[in-house]
């Protein structure tokens, strides 16, 4: 993507410093409660104590071995700080972005856009969605109308789902916008309702499905826009988004972590419908043809 000649969004709360980027603050309450079923048996024997001490060592010493046990948040050691602060300069150009197109169009459709605010923070932080935390991906709050952003998923989206690029962590940045604007529009709202009216799990399922699809069809819609505007994208950008937005499909999901595919079990997608939602907004610009729920 070429943004060097971009703004950066002012809207954007940094709490990487204050969520213990490093590893290297104390460990909470909690997480000492969940590792004392580990801790327990490893006092009884020196060996134990052993452990123990390394395991201190190597927290206090930037690398966090809570992640050799599923426990890390997003990755296992220290943060490079250089590319960190480059993806947060990247991430503030492409929300900064976001609130030029979305203000430009949106009285087109009859609103007024309210920018909402980005939260940049690694493994935990509070939202007014409750707790934050890296396992859960990025997420929008319709609460308190914040984006909730950890920059290790960028690292899990290139290693672990096969997805790197910058268009595609631009991608993942405007699915996230495209829900605040369906707040803006009730949507999330009359969506919450429905799922209220329904104790069938699948139907909530199936409905929470078609607003994820709709989020990446208002992605599209952006960078449709942006394109014509700013001129961001360069050879290989579109294939990087479709290719983010395949990965991260339940299916592949679900195929990846079990072994077989639950259908029932979707609340973002198959990887196809992704890419067909994400490149109907991209190939029209229109917030019209982006109604799932049809």
């Amino acid at each position: 993507m070429k943004m060097d000649n971009t703004r950066e969004s002012q809207n954007v709360d940094d709490r990487r410093s204050a969520s213990g980027e490093s590893g290297r603050s104390m460990p909470s309450m909690g997480t000492i409660m969940m590792l004392w079923p580990l801790l327990k048996p490893l006092l009884r024997t020196k060996f134990g104590w052993a452990i123990i001490g390394l395991g201190a060592f190597a927290w206090f010493s930037g690398f966090n071995p809570l992640f050799l046990v599923g426990m890390g948040g997003s990755g296992g050691t220290v943060v490079n700080k250089a590319q960190d602060e480059k993806e947060a300069r990247f991430i503030k150009k492409v929300l900064a972005s976001t609130e030029d197109i979305w203000r430009e169009i949106l009285p087109k459709y009859g609103m007024k856009y309210r920018e909402p605010e980005l939260v940049l923070y690694r493994n935990g932080t509070r939202s007014g969605c409750g707790a934050a935390r890296a396992q859960m991906g990025p997420f929008y709050c319709p609460a308190d109308r914040k984006v909730y952003l950890d920059l290790g998923f960028f690292d899990a989206l290139a290693r672990r789902h096969n997805a790197p690029g910058d268009f595609a962590q631009a991608y993942v940045v405007a699915h996230e916008i495209g829900h605040h604007i369906q707040n803006m529009q009730g949507i999330l709202s009359k969506v919450q309702r429905a799922k209220q009216q329904w104790r069938s799990e699948a139907k909530q399922n199936a409905l929470q499905v078609r607003v994820e699809l709709q989020a990446d069809c208002y992605a599209g819609v952006w960078a449709h826009h942006a394109q014509k505007k700013f001129g961001i994208l360069e050879p290989g950008d579109i294939a990087e988004a479709l290719n983010a937005a395949s990965s991260i499909g339940d299916d592949r999901l679900q195929k990846e972590a079990t072994g077989y595919v639950r259908p029932d079990g979707f609340t973002h997608g198959t990887s196809a419908q992704r890419k067909k939602w994400l490149t109907r907004g991209l190939a029209t610009g229109d917030l019209r043809q982006c109604n799932t729920f049809q």
